[in-house]
């Protein structure tokens, strides 16, 4: 079976981090026997970069056939539709369909697809079926690389940060210019706490795992997550995360000690914090958790999709 995977996420020598999540599902994929994968990453920004990757679609795979096109973002999506002859899945992962101009553009796609697919089932219910967008829908996450993220030494990933080997660590797993993030909440938090608040500005990805595994705990303090891989990443650390009911976090953290899923709410979020930060080494049974959502997991999920479309056709 031929895939065309098409995204305007994919890490670059400029952006290391972006889209590292698709990288990770293509490289599963491409792991998966019988499965073929084709890849046109580009840039987007603006409307000009969608239009133009549609013209370079059509010109470098006119003469192309392929089995599926499976377009990451509603706008590419839109982009990968110059292609024809195979069906199309569009994976929807949140901004794309919450952004005020982009969200309709992203909704007027679903009809017109061989297969709809979001990030998480709370994205599909709040952006799709909350906007009366009647289809059925996929639910075709990227996944967690169990590999980048394991439980390290705490002590050496300080030292390697040049953190204080006996510091008091809180950290926020974004970017803080994110509005949607709410690094505002994250900051008040660490504050009453008595902690210093680790971000990922400007983080280069190598040093991502490290900064799970330096910190007490991490935090995501959202507005709202179309999947929530920084909280699975800290799982798979076995580090203790708090985060709002967003996303994949209330099926991820269910059940799991030492985790705290709720509507954030400074004097709960303290009390459920204050052991992490007071305690020297401080983990929680998460690896196994983190396990269910494992990339390569995920990417057999998504072929199996991929097969019962080119069945159907």
């Amino acid at each position: 079976m031929r895939v065309l995977v098409v995204t305007n996420m994919y890490p670059s020598e400029e952006h290391p981090a972006l889209g590292r999540f698709v990288r990770d599902q293509v490289e599963s994929l491409r792991l998966i026997d019988g499965l073929e994968v084709e890849l046109f990453a580009f840039s987007g920004g603006g409307w000009a970069p969608y239009a133009r990757a549609a013209r370079e679609l059509r010109a470098r795979f006119r003469r192309e056939r392929f089995d599926v096109v499976h377009a990451h973002y509603g706008l590419t999506g839109w982009s990968a539709r110059g292609l024809r002859g195979a069906p199309l899945v569009v994976t929807f992962h949140g901004t794309d369909l919450a952004h005020t101009r982009v969200g309709r553009l992203s909704r007027a796609l679903v009809p017109r697809l061989a297969l709809p697919a979001t990030v998480s089932a709370s994205l599909a219910r709040s952006e799709l079926d909350g906007a009366g967008v009647r289809r059925r829908v996929a639910v075709l996450p990227c996944g967690v690389d169990l590999d980048r993220f394991a439980p390290g030494d705490r002590r050496a990933a300080r030292e390697r940060l040049r953190l204080d080997p006996a510091g008091r660590y809180l950290l926020f797993p974004a970017d803080p210019a994110r509005p949607e993030k709410r690094a505002d909440r994250a900051r008040l938090l660490a504050e009453a706490a008595g902690a210093t608040l680790l971000t990922y500005d400007a983080t280069h990805p190598d040093d991502v795992p490290d900064h799970v595994n330096a910190a007490n705990a991490v935090v995501v303090t959202s507005e709202r997550e179309g999947f929530g891989l920084a909280t699975l990443e800290a799982l798979a650390c076995d580090v203790p995360v708090l985060a709002t009911d967003a996303g994949v976090a209330p099926l991820a953290l269910a059940g799991v000690p030492g985790t705290l899923c709720a509507p954030f709410e400074l004097d709960a979020w303290l009390a459920a914090v204050r052991p992490h930060l007071d305690a020297a080494d401080p983990r929680v049974p998460g690896r196994a958790r983190a396990g269910l959502f494992d990339r390569r997991r995920m990417a057999r999920r998504v072929a199996e999709a991929y097969r019962d479309l080119a069945a159907a056709g």
